[in-house]
């Protein structure tokens, strides 16, 4: 017997988010529906497809070979039949949005109006990327941008936009930053008061390590706030120095309200990417509009810069 179109999508589905019950969302059956429909096509193929571990299943090396062979093929037919053909055409589709408040609120959240005329609600979370890739994993999300390359199974990403991070305060630190009026050194920079996001000060040391060779051992931190908006508002306020992505101090130091204390040759840069789940760009097309979306903003703020 030949296993059906549909056992074959809900297999991909199971393979691809590693959960039965991520996958009963995918597919829109039920997690004992999707439960039965893969003990029904391991009998026709007669051998077992996924090994359970609690709420999470591995394929075995027989299903990772079938995966291969099939969901190309699944994705194109599904692609065929969007399955935003079936909303009516007054319903809204609901996107959940996750990433870190800074860049969703600088450059994500001023597109949305633009993309609410598609009929797209959305409904946007703030957080951590380690939490939210784990949340997009199990269906949370629609789309996350993530700080950190998604290594999930079930996940596909694209690089979005590099942050580029810079050394900034208030014009106020200039004398303190510098030694008899020579060039701004690691040492000299001990002398001014450090904000941080956290108390790893894990922004700063990957800068430290970078641009001066050195360790963060010996600065002065005077304030963590775990916040990149709060830390620049503080550092225009003239709490110290940070190291911040320049897509968030742009305006200030355009303004002259911040100033970069050193200019290295190579800036530490660090890429973010905007991912989903994987298969679903095939079938989804509000999610295409909207990863296409952000992907249109990032190249043209890279064109700009």
């Amino acid at each position: 017997m030949q296993p059906s179109f549909d056992y074959l999508r809900t297999f991909v589905a199971v393979f691809r988010t590693g959960s039965f019950t991520s996958a009963a969302k995918f597919v829109g059956l039920s997690q004992p529906a999707v439960t039965s429909q893969m003990q029904a096509l391991e009998r026709q193929l007669g051998y077992p497809l996924f090994e359970r571990h609690g709420r999470r299943t591995s394929p075995t090396a027989r299903a990772q070979a079938l995966a291969a062979k099939v969901a190309p093929h699944i994705d194109s037919l599904d692609a065929i039949t969007d399955r935003d053909d079936d909303l009516p055409p007054e319903q809204a589709r609901v996107i959940h949005l996750g990433g870190p408040a800074e860049y969703l609120s600088i450059r994500v959240i001023p597109l949305l109006s633009q993309l609410t005329e598609s009929k797209v609600e959305f409904r946007v979370s703030f957080g951590l990327a380690d939490k939210l890739l784990s949340d997009l994993s199990v269906g949370i999300f629609d789309i996350v941008v993530s700080a950190i390359y998604p290594r999930l199974r079930g996940i596909a990403s694209t690089p979005l936009i590099d942050e580029e991070f810079v050394l900034v305060a208030s014009p106020r630190w200039c004398d303190t930053a510098t030694d008899d009026d020579n060039p701004v050194t690691a040492e000299t920079l001990r002398h001014v008061p450090l904000v941080a996001y956290g108390e790893d000060l894990a922004i700063v040391r990957r800068y430290w390590r970078t641009v001066f060779e050195q360790s963060t051992e010996g600065l002065n931190l005077v304030a963590t706030i775990p916040n990149l908006r709060a830390i620049a508002d503080a550092v225009i306020h003239g709490l110290g120095m940070s190291v911040l992505p320049r897509y968030l101090v742009e305006e200030p130091l355009r303004a002259g309200e911040l100033v970069t204390l050193f200019e290295p040759e190579m800036a530490p840069l660090n890429t973010l990417h905007v991912a989903t789940q994987k298969g679903i760009l095939h079938k989804d097309r509000t999610v295409r509009l909207v990863q296409d979306a952000l992907l249109a903003d990032a190249q043209r703020t890279a064109r700009a810069s």
